[in-house]
């Protein structure tokens, strides 16, 4: 299996295991497997996350080693109220959009174990009924999940083992066209999730080892502002965050490339860094762009806000109609598994 197939064979079977923020751990269980299978001896952190290290590196850069970031956790939902006729009230986990929400397909998940489906609808959602429906403004007010139960009471619902503070997960819809397009709900960040796997296989399989250390830290709290806030291991000088690069209006990148953030929301990223990495780009003949994104958050940003001590750079396969149903392609995967190959160097 080469590097592209396994990486594809990776990001499905993340993308099919339902990991809202809070609710990682079979996801966690399955990095844990994988990583240990790779040959490699994770460990899972307090909070959840996944940290392992893949190269104690050649001792000629000491307290210089890299750690580099991407998060298992995903946009979702909470139950927050049973309706009256049986229908549930939503909280957001993270920053789930009910705009993007509306006639998915979900998973209840109670804490005894039982999952149910459903659908996610705008409250009296038949056109045919309901003459406000495109003047109906989406929030979570207005929004409301339909069990596929014979349930219409609330005494019925909770009949069924639901109550409030069950995690609703939403439909990922995953495909792969043979153009090589990559579609799917939360391609943030479980496409980086398996370009990192990518990466600790190829760098394991190749039997080198890499000038710095070098450690990979899997988050679990990234979409609610603090996956990476902890477990900064000792001797690391820099964190990458690998995490979806922007596409839209205004921006360089398509879907296709490698994003190098300059700056974002929470300001300019290492200037040293992101030089390097364009200089690696440009020497492995990598497809990049480097863009300025308004309105973005990472990993790597919550490590410094914590008081580690580092630089700090951001990249990212691109990715359209983020937070929405995202399209990546395939080159853009390999673009971001080029760049970090070209960026950390072996001997």
């Amino acid at each position: 299996m080469n590097d592209q197939e396994y990486m594809l064979q990776q990001v499905k079977a993340v993308l099919a295991i339902d990991s809202p923020s809070g609710f990682t751990k079979n996801a966690v269980d399955y990095l844990v497997k994988e990583y240990k299978a790779l040959g490699y001896e994770p460990q899972v952190t307090r909070k959840g996350g996944v940290l392992v290290q893949l190269s104690a590196g050649d001792g000629s850069m000491p307290g210089d080693g890299i750690l580099q970031e991407a998060h298992l956790d995903t946009l979702g939902g909470m139950v927050c109220g049973v309706k009256a006729n049986g229908r549930l009230r939503l909280t957001a986990l993270g920053g789930m959009n009910p705009n993007n929400a509306e006639a998915e397909n979900v998973r209840i998940y109670t804490r005894e174990g039982k999952v149910y489906t459903g659908v996610c609808q705008l409250t009296d959602a038949s056109v045919h009924v309901n003459g406000d429906y495109s003047k109906t403004e989406r929030s979570w007010d207005t929004m409301e999940v339909l069990l596929d139960e014979m349930v219409f009471s609330e005494a019925e619902v909770h009949a069924l083992g639901i109550e409030n503070g069950d995690i609703v997960c939403f439909d990922p819809r995953t495909t792969v066209t043979e153009s090589g397009y990559i579609k799917s709900r939360f391609l943030d960040d479980k496409l980086s999730v398996a370009i990192l796997l990518g990466y600790a296989r190829a760098l394991k399989e190749s039997g080198k080892t890499t000038r710095r250390a070098v450690w990979q830290h899997i988050t679990v709290f990234e979409e609610v502002g603090h996956g990476g806030s902890a477990s900064v291991p000792e001797g690391v000088g820099e964190a990458i965050s690998v995490d979806m690069g922007c596409v839209g209006e205004g921006l360089a990148c398509k879907e296709h490339q490698v994003s190098i953030c300059a700056k974002d929301s929470g300001g300019p990223y290492h200037y040293e860094v992101v030089s390097g990495l364009v200089t690696a780009a440009k020497a492995a003949g990598v497809d990049y762009a480097v863009d300025v994104y308004p309105h973005y958050g990472s990993d790597v940003e919550a490590t410094l806000r914590a008081g580690a001590d580092l630089r700090h750079g951001l990249i990212g396969a691109g990715v359209y109609a983020s937070h929405g149903y995202e399209r990546s392609h395939v080159k853009g995967m390999m673009a971001t598994f080029a760049l970090l190959n070209a960026y950390i160097e072996t001997v």
